[in-house]
């Protein structure tokens, strides 16, 4: 736009205070300068638009242009002024972007919220959902969370979480008795890669493939919402499914307990500022998580299975 010519918003502001408070002193008072620069900040806007903006006497008076001009400019500043980032007091705000995975984001991050929140009211959350297996680790988040090899990255792990084969009552009914490991052979099983059944067969003693058969699911979370109706076992993770472990909507059916493939972990991050203090709030927030899910279960498990 090589025909546009734009004043200063200085010269904008003396305008629209003088024209408002009637003199170029009060302006000045308003605008913590002097009448003299209040005065020649309108003069340059005046040369810029060819004409004269106020009728100069003991009061200003706007002229027809004036009137007209004043308008457009109260029109500008206030859509300026609607912007939070020019307000003094955003300024001081710490605002801290943090990049999830949907389910860690569901089941654990944002029911602890409340929690940070108060204890670090100066610092402006925004989460963002990252997806597994199309997450190339290029997010431009203050703080990642990611589920995967911690030790790859150089990165925190969140909390050492175990996975055990969980149902649904109404599943449950449908189904033989489920008594030892070995008794899954009559259920059907939930399948998805960011949890493998094979270490947990090891652990059980059963010489048994990756399962091949049924939906395969790309997420802990739809895995978990395919459980809770009744479609299958799942190998769960007592962090994520707390609450329904101890609503009693799923049921933990063995005592044994295997280390998950993956765990949650924080990847390297700045080392001032609020990302540090998030990402040790979080890392204490999942080690009690952990600790108390891993109670709810020896709490639940279902009689005899």
């Amino acid at each position: 736009m090589p025909d546009l010519r734009f004043p200063s918003i200085d010269g904008l502001r003396a305008f629209e205070a003088a024209a408002r408070l009637g003199t170029f002193e009060k302006a000045a008072e308003e605008l913590a300068v002097t009448a003299s620069a209040v005065g020649k900040r309108i003069a340059t806007v005046e040369e810029l638009l060819g004409t004269p903006l106020f009728q100069r006497g003991p009061r200003l008076s706007l002229t027809p242009a004036g009137k007209e001009y004043l308008t457009h400019v109260r029109a500008a500043l206030g859509l300026l002024a609607a912007a939070p980032q020019h307000r003094r007091h955003a300024r001081r705000v710490q605002r801290l972007r943090v990049s999830t995975p949907p389910t860690f984001a569901r089941q654990i991050l944002v029911p602890e919220l409340p929690a940070f929140t108060e204890a670090h009211p100066r610092v402006e959350l925004e989460v963002v959902l990252s997806i597994p297996f199309l997450d190339d680790g290029g997010s431009d988040a203050d703080v990642q969370v990611r589920h995967g090899d911690a030790a790859a990255v150089g990165g925190t792990v969140l909390m050492h979480d175990v996975v055990l084969p969980v149902a649904a009552p109404s599943l449950l009914a449908r189904l033989p008795r489920l008594r030892t490991p070995a008794d899954l052979a009559h259920a059907p099983l939930l399948r998805t890669p960011l949890e493998p059944w094979a270490p947990w067969f090891a652990a059980a003693g059963l010489p048994w493939p990756e399962p091949d058969e049924g939906p395969r699911l790309l997420d802990l979370g739809l895995t978990l919402e395919a459980a809770l109706g009744g479609q299958g076992v799942a190998l769960a993770r007592p962090s994520l499914a707390r609450a329904w472990l101890e609503n009693g909507a799923l049921i933990p059916l063995f005592d044994v307990q295997v280390m998950p493939a993956h765990q949650y972990y924080v990847a390297p991050h700045a080392a001032s500022g609020a990302a540090p203090q998030f990402a040790q709030w979080l890392q204490r927030a999942c080690e009690r998580i952990a600790r108390e899910a891993v109670a709810v279960v020896a709490a639940r498990r279902a009689p005899g299975a």
